[in-house]
């Protein structure tokens, strides 16, 4: 397949350079430092599941000059990212399906508003990885995964066709037939993982070793499920369950990518999870005081600094 990386980072390095190692015609979209690093040295992954080198990698700044691919993968910051719709408009062809994989339930409405909304597609990325530095993706833990989900009858095929290329490649991809539960469902384990880390900056192990951390966790958790109800999402009725057996298993020195750049002083995604999650509320009149705590807690950091 033809696929375009947007965004070369944790996870679109990640999976673009799985697939490309496994043969496909993948481009990535990356700047500064990182891209000067992939074009001389090529594109270096470290993984618990398997390290390697993709040499000869194709890369650009410009957002516009891609070939028209099958697949756009999107995985730029989401403050990028309706300003990234605008310039990539030019290289969607008639047929390409753009998937985001942003986190937040609103990466597909931002993107549709700079490309037509049949071309827009539902994507979750599950996977621990960052840029370690320039030219190589660090990953933490062995957990790799994309979910997409058709939201224009239009897109299935393509969607089918990227899913069983992913898995050839050797990760876990899954075509899922309800994308608005496959969103929220993200939406409400990352929100609160990630608000809880960050605002603690502490580690996974440290809050479930902390019953307090682990309640504040739970917490934000059983709100984020309230809200995806009162918004109209239909989640697993195990979920909550099913949230508890996955935060049990994740490595203990895992922060969320969010945390991440909380410690290093970069913007933070925080207005599209636990401010996003505040701002629904209100607009609905679910009550979240755990999560408008954590939005209160990290809102002066949200800038970066």
């Amino acid at each position: 397949m033809k696929i375009s990386v947007i965004g070369a980072g944790g996870v679109g390095g990640y999976f673009g350079a799985r697939l490309a190692k496994a043969g496909h015609d993948v481009q990535f979209l990356a700047r500064g430092r990182h891209l000067q690093a992939m074009r001389e040295n090529g594109l270096r992954i470290e993984s618990p599941v398997e390290s390697f080198v993709l040499e000869n990698v194709r890369a650009t700044d410009d957002a516009g000059a891609f070939d028209k691919p099958d697949i756009m993968l999107v995985a730029t910051k989401l403050w990028d990212l309706a300003e990234t719709g605008r310039q990539m408009a030019p290289a969607v062809g008639e047929r390409t399906v753009v998937v985001p994989l942003q986190n937040g339930v609103d990466a597909v409405d931002i993107l549709s508003g700079s490309l037509p909304a049949e071309r827009v597609a539902a994507g979750v990325a599950i996977i621990s990885a960052q840029i370690g530095e320039p030219g190589t993706i660090r990953q933490t833990g062995p957990m790799a995964r994309l979910r997409v989900g058709a939201l224009h009858s239009s897109q299935r095929e393509t969607l089918q066709a990227f899913v069983a290329a992913g898995a050839a490649a050797g990760f876990a991809a899954e075509f899922v037939d309800e994308p608005r539960r496959m969103l929220w469902e993200k939406f409400v384990m990352l929100n609160a993982l990630a608000g809880v880390t960050s605002l603690t900056r502490q580690t996974v192990g440290a809050i479930r070793d902390d019953p307090q951390l682990r309640a504040v966790l739970d917490a934000a958790i059983r709100e984020g499920i309230a809200l995806a109800q009162a918004s109209g999402a239909s989640l697993a009725p195990d979920y909550e369950a099913g949230y508890r057996k996955m935060f049990e298993g994740l490595p203990a020195d895992m922060r969320a990518s969010m945390a991440h750049d909380l410690l290093a002083g970069r913007k933070l995604e925080a207005p599209w999870l636990c401010g996003a999650v505040v701002r629904r509320a209100e607009a609905l009149g679910v009550p979240v005081p755990v999560n408008a705590t954590i939005w209160a807690g990290l809102k002066p950091f949200a800038s970066g600094g």
